[in-house]
């Protein structure tokens, strides 16, 4: 019989997308896949391939709702995991590969039950809730963020995070340092963070020199209630700018950029490491795990990326970093190419790889 992967995600893009590349490396070696998730991950499932199974399950999350919402988790989780446990009995997978949220509870809680090879990948330098939960109860770690902290006892592997591959793509892509013309902006704020980037780095680009400012030009990913507001403020500073809430073709925009700012997502942080860009960091405060601070200090202390916390974040220290990588060429091509050396082009296949070599193992054996 065609072999079974059951990959489980959560309903971000964080977890989706390296589920998705590894759904698609899977299909291309002829195994069938299924991907379990919950409603709400099953609105992010568009790009998967028409070949991937989408398999609903009962999940929850006790980070949002009230307190009667809260309280019926467990029993949506437990019936969720009895689903699992009689669809992977009734087909049963070669392995489980799970990829962090809510919804990965059920499949790896009935993988763990049957005994299951089973695996999880982290996308972030410190473990998720529910990777956490599942570190020292699976028979691998991948580790998309090197190093990754872990839990005592536990050993990741290190694999990286999988980029699309319009990103992939553009590995490596040539870079023209700064000078006296224009030059490439990107900034990126991402779905949670983007409110703050906005109020403050477009008051501290208005500080730079009229001779830097009248050379940049900037693509700035804001919310559409703070458009108008960032408009002005590089209108007022004579910067040239293009204001979107989505930025479609990130790959293009940072391949041109002489200079990405960005929140440190771990997906954000790959695109950068894998296009080979200078960057200046600015960490989530609300991450209640700080993860962000850990996916950054890889290119940090590259000295690819200059890291601001969100605490220090003014218009002056932006303005101070900024000026600090445009007039200084030699320094940002030196940062281009440490990004560079910290990317990971081969993360779904070393993911691939992982996955397959536990597969083979005798499914019994619960090391």
């Amino acid at each position: 019989m065609t072999p079974l992967v059951i990959i489980a995600a959560g309903g971000t893009g964080g977890h989706m997308f390296p589920a998705q590349a590894l759904a698609e490396a899977m299909l291309a070696r002829g195994w069938r896949v299924k991907l379990s998730t919950d409603s709400r991950g099953a609105r992010y499932t568009g790009g998967f391939p028409d070949a991937v199974q989408i398999e609903q399950v009962d999940s929850g999350t006790f980070a949002r709702g009230g307190i009667l919402a809260k309280a019926i988790v467990p029993v949506r989780i437990a019936a969720g995991t009895l689903a699992a446990i009689k669809a992977m009995r009734g087909d049963p997978p070669a392995i489980v590969v799970g990829f962090g949220g809510y919804p990965t509870i059920p499949a790896m809680s009935a993988a763990t039950f049957l005994k299951l090879p089973r695996m999880i990948h982290e996308q972030n330098g410190v473990l998720g809730r529910v990777n956490d939960l599942f570190a020292k109860r699976v028979h691998a770690v991948a580790c998309g963020t090197w190093p990754t902290k872990l839990p005592d006892g536990v050993q990741g592997v290190e694999v990286g995070n999988p980029v699309r591959p319009a990103i992939l793509e553009r590995h490596g892509a040539p870079y023209i340092p700064p000078g006296d013309y224009p030059m490439s902006l990107l900034l990126m704020g991402g779905s949670q963070g983007a409110r703050i980037l906005s109020h403050i780095v477009p008051a501290g680009l208005a500080l730079l020199p009229e001779d830097l400012r009248r050379n940049i030009r900037i693509a700035h990913q804001a919310r559409p209630e703070d458009a108008a507001e960032v408009e002005q403020t590089y209108a007022d500073a004579g910067i040239t700018a293009e204001i979107a809430p989505f930025i479609q073709d990130v790959p293009s925009k940072m391949s041109e950029a002489q200079l990405v700012i960005s929140r440190a997502g771990a997906s954000s942080v790959a695109d950068i490491s894998i296009i080979g860009r200078p960057s200046i960091l600015v960490p989530l405060a609300a991450a209640i795990r700080d993860e962000q601070t850990a996916n950054a200090r890889g290119l940090v202390d590259a000295e690819a990326a200059i890291l601001i916390p969100e605490s220090r974040l003014t218009p002056e220290s932006v303005a101070q970093q900024v000026a600090a990588v445009l007039t200084q060429p030699d320094a940002a091509v030196h940062m281009a190419h440490a990004a560079l050396a910290q990317a990971r082009p081969d993360a779904t296949e070393r993911l691939v790889t992982l996955a397959l070599d536990l597969s083979t193992q005798n499914n019994k054996n619960e090391g």
